[in-house]
C-alpha cells in the first residue's frame, strides 16, 4: 500500500514570473528610489551644488551641461524617484495610522501614489525642460 506524503520543503519561487499586485509593486518601488536618492543621488546632488556654487564660471558650466537632453532625462527620473518615495512615504505613514490598511484602501492607496507621482513628475518635467 503506497501513501502519498506531502513534503514540507519549500517550492521553488520564480519571483520575475509571479503578478505582484499594486501595492507590492509601489512599496518595492519606495525601496528601490530611497536606495537611489540615498547612494548615487545625495554624492551627485552635493557635486551639482558644489559646482553652482564655487564660481560663474562654473555656474555657467553647469547649465551648459545641464542643457543635454540625456542629463534632463536623469533629472527627470531623479525627480520621480523624489516624488514617488515622497508620496509612497505618505502612503506609508498613513498605514501606520491604520488608514488604508484594508485591500481596498491598499489599492486606493497605491493607485493613488502613482497617479500623484507621475503627475507631479510630468509637471515638474515640463517645467524643467
Amino acid at each position: 500500500m503506497e501513501t502519498k506524503f506531502q513534503s514540507r520543503r519549500p517550492k521553488y519561487l520564480n519571483l520575475v514570473k509571479i503578478k505582484q499586485p499594486l501595492p507590492a509593486i509601489v512599496s518595492i518601488l519606495h525601496r528601490i528610489s530611497g536606495v537611489l536618492l540615498f547612494f548615487p543621488g545625495l554624492p551627485l546632488l552635493l557635486y551639482c551644488l558644489q559646482q553652482v556654487l564655487e564660481s560663474p564660471e562654473s555656474y555657467a558650466q553647469f547649465q551648459s551641461v545641464i542643457a543635454n537632453p540625456i542629463i534632463k532625462w536623469g533629472s527627470i527620473f531623479f525627480l520621480w524617484a523624489l516624488v514617488h518615495h515622497f508620496c509612497a512615504g505618505i502612503r506609508h505613514l498613513a498605514l501606520d495610522l491604520h488608514l488604508g490598511s484594508t485591500l481596498e484602501g491598499a489599492r486606493l492607496g497605491s493607485k493613488l501614489v502613482v497617479a500623484f507621482s507621475i503627475g507631479i513628475t510630468v509637471l515638474l518635467g515640463v517645467l524643467l525642460w
